[in-house]
């Protein structure tokens, strides 16, 4: 017979899972880009934060999706600006490229 797994002690917050995952399958620098999810209405704004959400990366693309592409058109013009402000909330120069795309929030 197996052996029962034993019962979490508390409740793990999302973030905390999502950082062990991407540790154990992406290199150091990657984990590090979890935290955009955690500091992103803080960083952005909370105009920006209610219609966008940071949905994944790839090195050192950061993917964000958007409600619409009115909402892309005018990222496009801030998006140095955001890569500077993500990049300074982070407190390394992680993202070096936003791609703005409509997908769910």
């Amino acid at each position: 017979m197996k052996d029962k797994r034993e019962p979490l002690k508390k409740p793990a917050h999302i973030a905390a899972v999502l950082r062990k995952a991407i540790a154990a399958y992406r290199d150091g620098g990657d984990g590090e880009l979890v935290k955009v999810w955690e500091l992103w209405e803080g960083a952005v704004g909370p105009a920006i934060a209610e219609n966008t959400r940071a949905a994944a990366f790839r090195g050192n693309l950061l993917i964000v999706h958007v409600s619409s592409s009115t909402w892309i058109h005018h990222l496009h013009f801030l998006k140095p600006d955001l890569i500077a402000t993500i990049n300074r909330a982070l407190g390394k120069p992680l993202v070096k490229e936003i791609k703005f795309k409509v997908g769910p929030l």
